[in-house]
């Protein structure tokens, strides 16, 4: 046989869904909690306003109140997001200038350095220097006397001791290396310009023929070796590589600079 209920009423239990009613009133609840914090009031309100009155539905709109929230919401979070990827391409595209700038700035710092360097090496170059440094003529040019087969000096002698540094004045390259009779040992260099210096008298050379010095570059020391009375460095400049082609080389080194 079959029972029925006979009160009418809904079955009772654990596994009963809430009612329509049940399900408004907690919703209604939930806006009132969102009303109370300002949630609403501030984010939701044009949603609220955009739907028809209670009057009119008898329900309270909480499901578009709480789509209209989340879209806020996701609206904000997205806004965030650009905001943050707009801020680190911005910190990403400084520190790119910076980068630059900063290797602009030291490649024109280093470009500077080496202008400065090849102009300071072009100058040495072109450079005039004493034979001996800090010595001084003891013998002067055209001195006569029979010392000198010409009758008179051909050049000037620097004061030295044996073994003191002998420097070729200025850039060029050797024509002469070895022994030439009255003169000892001698060095003739051709210079850049076309004239040419020589050095006589030293104790050793220190340079061959065909090779190209600079100002200062030692090619020797001084000694006594051909016909001398004592140590020191005799100097010619001359207008060819021959003997008798010879100029003051005093009025000479001056004339480059040399102060003597």
């Amino acid at each position: 046989m079959a029972f029925t209920c006979a009160t009418g009423k809904r079955p009772a239990g654990k596994h009963r869904r809430p009612s329509r009613f049940e399900r408004t009133t907690a919703r209604a609840a939930g806006v009132a909690a969102l009303t109370a914090t300002g949630v609403i009031g501030t984010l939701a309100a044009p949603a609220l306003a955009a739907e028809p009155a209670v009057e009119q539905t008898g329900l309270i709109p909480v499901v578009s109140v709480e789509n209209s929230i989340a879209d806020q919401i996701d609206a904000q979070a997205a806004a965030q997001e650009r905001a943050a990827k707009e801020t680190a391409a911005r910190k990403k595209a400084a520190e790119e200038a910076a980068r630059k700038k900063a290797a602009a700035k030291a490649k024109k710092e280093r470009e500077d350095k080496e202008r400065a360097a090849r102009e300071a090496e072009r100058k040495r170059l072109l450079s005039y220097v004493a034979p001996i440094s800090g010595s001084y003529v003891s013998t002067g040019y055209k001195t006569g006397g029979a010392l000198w087969s010409s009758g008179s000096h051909t050049g000037v002698d620097f004061h030295a001791a044996s073994g003191t540094s002998v420097h070729s004045v200025a850039s060029g390259t050797v024509v002469e290396a070895g022994w030439d009779g009255s003169y000892g040992n001698q060095v003739v260099i051709k210079m850049n310009d076309g004239t040419y210096t020589q050095y006589g008298h030293m104790s050793s050379i220190a340079v061959s023929v065909g090779q190209t010095v600079t100002p200062g570059q030692q090619i020797g020391l001084s000694g006594a070796t051909g016909n001398v009375t004592g140590p020191h460095l005799h100097f010619e400049a001359r207008t060819t590589q021959e003997y008798g082609s010879d100029i003051d080389p005093v009025a000479y080194l001056r004339s480059h600079g040399v102060n003597l």
